[in-house]
């Protein structure tokens, strides 16, 4: 049992830092792509690439759960039968797909808003979605099969392919937009020539009709609600662009990416939450832990949080080479990082409140809140856009986030009452607050940096006057700040103890 539980830990932390480094990685292009297109072509690409993540979802239509689910317990056929039933039928499916994508390429160029120009970026999106699909099976089977290794690799290898091609394409050859979407589908076909070994070690040509059948009946009633989980993460670019144009998007595109440095905080804690809450879920203080947790983790993202709406304006200041790390040209939009900021803290409280769900098996709840929560995002996006423009897109991210924040609150409240630290979480929220009107609405006379360092000592002196530590949590902080006095072994006289013998 051991064995089993030291391989899931190991395996999750390989999974989780090879999919957070490639999050990092690919937003090591955002920086790239502002200083080489200007605000209206990164629009494009930030359009384009929101309906490719939609369109992802229908590509799939629930396959991959489906193998999960029917390969480890091979119900129906062996497990060839398991392989190839859902990856012949993805294939046949996505050739159908991409064909129609080329066929109909003007109309769907409309449909996207694509200019005349661009209108080749619906033949790339084509490929990509379609060796995209088709390595969801084979990236499965690797999951399945315990090798976390040579998974991450190739996740690796897709990225490192795809930012080279863009150095290569847009800095040397200066393939513009085309260069990106051209290094999108080479970093693809590289991917799927590398699983292809999985795939010939799996694969026999026929298709189980009946497990085809069950595989179906499983993996679609997943399609709604990934097109829901979609529409809170994406939908905001295409609706932005139908109220407003390209170079807005480009803007709130390249801002919307630096709440990158919120998101991994929220990723890596879900990672490790995830088998921490059900091991511990059997403990007698579980419900306990489990507040601490959420108190702590807010206390770490505020903090975060608080330093970049503090410093991002300083960040992207930064010159790497010679060049800002955000073009000034979309500092217009700086303003949005701290809203999509805070989205993200309400998405990191969800990911702890949903612990209850699933410890008590009401996973029920989840597709419901989903819809709400993307409901709200596309009718607050067509409420606020057309007086607040990409503000207004970013508020309305943060309301989906914060609504199905509330909903997992008042369901979990029900089925699995936690007594959460409102109390001090009301602290936080205080000094959060306060350090926020001083920073937007007071000015002293002195530079200012310095006045916002200030702010932040502010905020751990606010901390420490109201009390929002315990005393047993600050005799730990004394204790860890402390320098412990080195502790010095005893002497050995080489005229008593021979060489040889020392450390025998």
């Amino acid at each position: 049992m051991f064995d089993k539980i030291k391989r899931l830990g190991t395996d999750t932390a390989i999974y989780g830092i090879s999919t957070i480094l490639g999050r990092f990685l690919n937003f090591l292009l955002v920086p790239f792509y502002t200083n080489v297109l200007h605000t209206q072509e990164y629009g494009v690409v930030a359009n384009v690439y929101s309906i490719i993540a939609f369109v992802t979802v229908l590509y799939n239509y629930g396959m991959e759960s489906s193998y999960f689910k029917y390969s480890s317990t091979l119900e129906i056929g062996d497990t060839k039968d398991n392989f190839s039933t859902p990856f012949l039928a993805l294939v046949l499916s996505s050739v159908a797909f991409s064909s129609l994508m080329c066929v109909f390429s003007a109309p769907v160029g409309h449909l996207l808003q694509l200019p005349q120009q661009f209108t080749s970026a619906v033949y790339y999106s084509a490929g990509i979605l379609f060796f995209d699909t088709l390595g969801i099976v084979p990236f499965a089977a690797l999951r399945m099969e315990h090798k976390p290794k040579l998974f991450a690799a190739i996740k690796f290898t897709n990225i490192a392919v795809n930012v080279a091609m863009n150095i290569i394409l847009l800095l040397v050859l200066h393939k513009g937009i085309e260069g990106i979407f051209i290094s999108g589908l080479t970093a693809s076909v590289v991917t799927y020539i590398l699983l292809l070994p999985t795939v010939l070690r799996h694969l026999k040509p026929k298709i189980n009709a009946s497990l085809l059948r069950a595989l179906l009946k499983f993996g679609l009633p997943f399609v709604p609600a990934g097109l829901a989980t979609m529409a809170i993460q994406v939908i905001d670019r295409p609706i932005l662009l139908s109220l407003t144009n390209y170079g807005t998007v480009g803007i709130y595109q390249a801002n919307y990416r630096l709440g990158i440095f919120m998101m991994l905080i929220v990723s890596m804690y879900d990672y490790a939450w995830r088998p921490f809450y059900f091991s511990t879920a059997r403990e007698p203080d579980a419900k306990k832990i489990f507040a601490r947790v959420l108190t702590y983790l807010l206390l770490f993202m505020s903090m975060v949080f608080l330093f970049l709406t503090l410093f991002i304006g300083n960040i992207v200041h930064i010159k790497f080479f010679g060049h800002y790390l955000i073009h000034p040209d979309y500092w217009s939009g700086l303003p949005i990082v701290p809203v999509v900021l805070m989205g993200y803290v309400f998405l990191g409280i969800s990911n702890n409140m949903s612990a209850g769900i699933y410890i008590e098996k009401k996973t029920y709840f989840m597709p419901p809140i989903t819809f709400v929560g993307a409901a709200v995002n596309i009718g607050a996006n067509y409420l606020m856009i057309p007086s607040m423009g990409m503000m207004g897109a970013a508020w309305a991210t943060f309301l989906a986030y914060f609504i199905m924040a509330v909903m997992l609150y008042l369901i979990v409240r029900r089925v699995y009452p936690v007594e959460y630290e409102f109390g001090r979480m009301g602290k936080l929220a205080a000094a959060v607050g306060l350090i926020l009107l001083l920073f937007y609405y007071v000015r002293l006379p002195i530079p200012h940096i310095l006045y916002k360092i200030g702010l932040l000592a502010l905020f751990c002196v606010a901390m420490y006057a109201m009390n929002f530590f315990n005393a047993q949590e600050l005799r730990k902080m004394r204790s860890m700040m402390r320098l412990e006095k080195a502790v010095k072994p005893p002497e050995v006289k080489s005229d008593d103890t021979p060489p040889e013998t020392l450390g025998s």
